[in-house]
């Protein structure tokens, strides 16, 4: 039988088979490896940053940049306990659903389930709660709301997790209102691993609420981290030299050596996805495990459990294992039939990415925490925000998708990922762990280690929501002085260099032009009289605090909704909820009549208005009749397998779009004054749409989710 080579040679430089992974170490790592365990259990110690950022908050606003696992939470607690005592409220306030779902739970057994609610869109829980967990946008909903009937926020404190988000280039303009938004009488708390200007952010809200914000600040992992090379052939290396940490990154000299008789300066590497199984070998044998693996894509995480078959658990753990997922799945019965289920109890691996149903993810979440799993094949998204420890993070690539295409990691990201190896309490120490790929920059990689983290921009912007909801209780005149006070604003007042302005890409000038430019728009509309007021319609235009409220509000405005039909209400907004391109040829049989027709009245209803919205220089999405029939599909009943074949989406896509389609409908809810059967309509939407396997059949009771759901 002919041998298949690697691109590859031994440390001695002959070819060798691909089959040959063995598991050997380089004689320097023996005393590294003696480090591996358990620490000594301890009494919990506070660290002198997490009590001077108790001081700080007690007189101050306070910006906490720490490493992932090194006590932001307990921080947060230690300051909402103090509040609690003193018989006032607290908002927690999180970038992710999952994240909130997670502090809810954790500050139910903390303070008792009485003490603490949970606001996350999909969850409405005990809103009156002393103690409120939820994600940003409802806060930023609540300060818009607040402002709007000349009421304060219900708060005397709030935190904001993932204060790294100000950044984001979807997102971060939440985090920006917010901030600009929260009365200065609010003391804030911001927690972040990954912030490289700190200082500036603090001194910009210092600017604008008229306190001191004080940044403490923690640079030491709780869990050290060490940098491994694993070459081909399966021998581990260090990727550094003992002399890294004081001279920059310096590669370890048999690396070094190797980048020298390679062609083109290259390491040998693993032409395709590496043989996993053979991996854990080499890394059980060292005790390395458990392990994320971070890979390119989704296909590649679900491709990597294939080749872990030769991957092997004792029977107790197999056993311990299905035990388990028969306790988790007991909510859930469609992760029964989950494709991995298998390979999950047989192997102890899973893939995790966001191609997959919320669910899934949960179990394997739960089950790597738990120490039940030995690796798990991840996208980069797994490193933001979820409580996700192993041992060792495995690196195959050094690029990252964001979306449009793939770019060098950044080493705010790098750290977001190696954040995760080392578990405080559980692990002296943690790995990094090279694996040699196509598109793997050794050299980057060795660089990233050291690097700091890189400096927060503004990312805001204007949009429809934003102008209708500030002219509920601002005029224009008012509107501009706030966007004065935007992070965009500061940094152009501050940075003068032409480099840096052109950087920042948002100033004052262009924030105020937007505006005005939104502004005239919905002022030709009849959304907003000429002297800056919102119109009956502007009023009620304003509660769709969605991604396209205006082309929405002007379907109600023009009476094209179906409004009587749950089913197809649900259809028709998944249109407007969708950002994929689609392919609109569709079976007949996945396309009744009336889905058609009222989808065709939607357009046909709509086109003038959209061209209208184009001509004067605004985004106008394409709506694909796919969308809609997926998700009427899923609304009138249909099993789980079809929408999923009409969508020809991931299950975790569909289930996006499901969940944000619901969303969607619960602003609709909330037009009960000025359309009443279309609220009534897409509350029953809602219930139609939040079943198994999207949410688990006891979160939300079919009987509470009106109720229970209200924004």
């Amino acid at each position: 039988m002919r041998k298949r080579y690697l691109p590859a040679q031994k440390l001695s430089g002959k070819r060798i088979p691909a089959a040959r992974v063995r598991p050997n170490a380089d004689g320097v790592l023996k005393k590294v490896f003696a480090a591996i365990g358990v620490p000594e259990h301890a009494e919990f110690k506070p660290d002198p940053f997490q009590l001077n950022a108790i001081e700080a908050i007690e007189r101050a606003d306070c910006l906490v940049t720490a490493p992932t696992g090194a006590g932001k939470t307990w921080i947060a607690q230690q300051a909402i306990s103090k509040v609690h005592r003193k018989g006032k409220k607290s908002w927690y306030a999180s970038p992710l659903k999952a994240l909130s779902n997670s502090k809810y739970h954790e500050f139910s057994e903390i303070f008792g389930s009485n003490n603490v609610g949970i606001l996350t869109g999909d969850r409405k829980e005990n809103p009156d709660a002393p103690i409120i967990v939820g994600t940003t946008e409802i806060l930023r909903n609540q300060l818009y709301d607040a402002m709007h009937h000349g009421v304060t926020l219900a708060t005397d404190f709030a935190v904001l997790d993932e204060a790294h988000f100000l950044g984001d280039e979807e997102r971060g303009v939440v985090w920006e209102e917010t901030m600009i938004y929260l009365p200065a009488r609010i003391p804030l708390l911001m927690l972040s691993a990954t912030i490289g200007n700190a200082n500036q952010i603090a001194s910009w809200l210092s600017s604008i609420r008229g306190k001191e914000c004080i940044v403490i600040t923690e640079t030491k992992r709780p869990v050290p981290l060490f940098p491994l090379y694993l070459h081909p052939t399966g021998t581990l290396l260090p990727l550094l030299s003992d002399t890294s940490s004081k001279g920059g990154a310096q590669l370890f000299k048999k690396i070094g050596e190797l980048l020298k008789t390679q062609k083109y300066g290259k390491l040998p590497y693993f032409q395709t996805l590496p043989p996993f199984g053979d991996i854990l070998a080499v890394l059980k044998k060292y005790h390395l495990l458990p392990v994320i693996f971070f890979l390119k894509s989704r296909a590649d995480c679900d491709a990597a459990l294939n080749l872990c078959i030769n991957h092997n658990i004792s029977y107790s753990r197999k056993r311990e294992l299905k035990e388990r997922v028969k306790e988790l799945e007991n909510n859930i019965p469609h992760i029964s039939f989950h494709r991995h289920l298998g390979k999950l109890e047989n192997l102890a691996v899973a893939s995790h990415h966001s191609g997959q149903l919320p669910s899934w993810k949960l179990i394997v979440e739960t089950l790597m925490t738990e120490g039940l799993l030995d690796a798990v094949f991840a996208t980069s998204t797994v490193a933001a925000g979820v409580n996700f420890p192993a041992r060792s993070v495995a690196f195959l690539n050094s690029d990252r998708y964001n979306g449009k295409e793939f770019l060098p990691l950044s080493s705010t990201e790098f750290h977001q990922m190696t954040g995760r190896a080392g578990r405080r309490g559980m692990d002296n120490i943690g790995f990094m762990l090279a694996i040699p790929g196509r598109f793997l920059d050794i050299r980057l990689i060795a660089k990233l280690i050291y690097s700091p983290s890189l400096d927060i921009h503004s990312q805001i912007r204007i949009n429809f929501s934003m102008v209708l909801n500030l002219l509920l209780s601002h005029s224009p005149d008012q509107i501009e002085d706030l966007l004065k006070k935007s992070f965009a604003a500061y940094i152009i007042k501050q940075e003068k260099e032409k480099r840096r302005k052109k950087h920042s890409g948002n100033g004052k000038e262009l924030l105020l032009k937007a505006f005005t430019h939104h502004l005239n728009f919905l002022i030709e509309t009849g959304y907003v009289t000429e002297s800056g007021e919102l119109t009956e319609d502007g009023i009620w235009a304003s509660q769709l605090r969605v991604d396209q409220p205006l082309v929405i509000a002007q379907g109600f405005r023009l009476g094209i909704f179906p409004q009587k039909d749950p089913a197809l209400l649900a259809g028709t907004i998944a249109a407007f909820v969708n950002e994929k391109e689609m392919e609109d040829r569709i079976e007949k049989s996945f396309t009744p009549i009336k889905l058609v027709s009222a989808f065709a009245d939607v357009k046909k209803g709509l086109l003038p208005f959209a061209k209208l919205m184009f001509d004067s220089g605004f985004e106008i999405r394409p709506l694909y009749l796919r969308a809609c029939a997926a998700i009427y599909a899923w609304a009138a009943g249909e099993p789980w397998e079809k929408a999923v074949l009409i969508s020809e989406l991931d299950e975790g896509n569909l289930a996006m779009l499901i969940l944000r389609t619901a969303d969607n409908l619960r602003h609709i809810r909330s037009l009960s004054k000025a359309f009443p059967e279309a609220s009534h309509t897409a509350a029953e939407a809602i219930d139609l749409l939040l079943k198994d396997p999207v949410v688990p059949f006891d979160y939300y009771p079919a009987h509470k989710i009106s109720e229970q759901t209200l924004p």
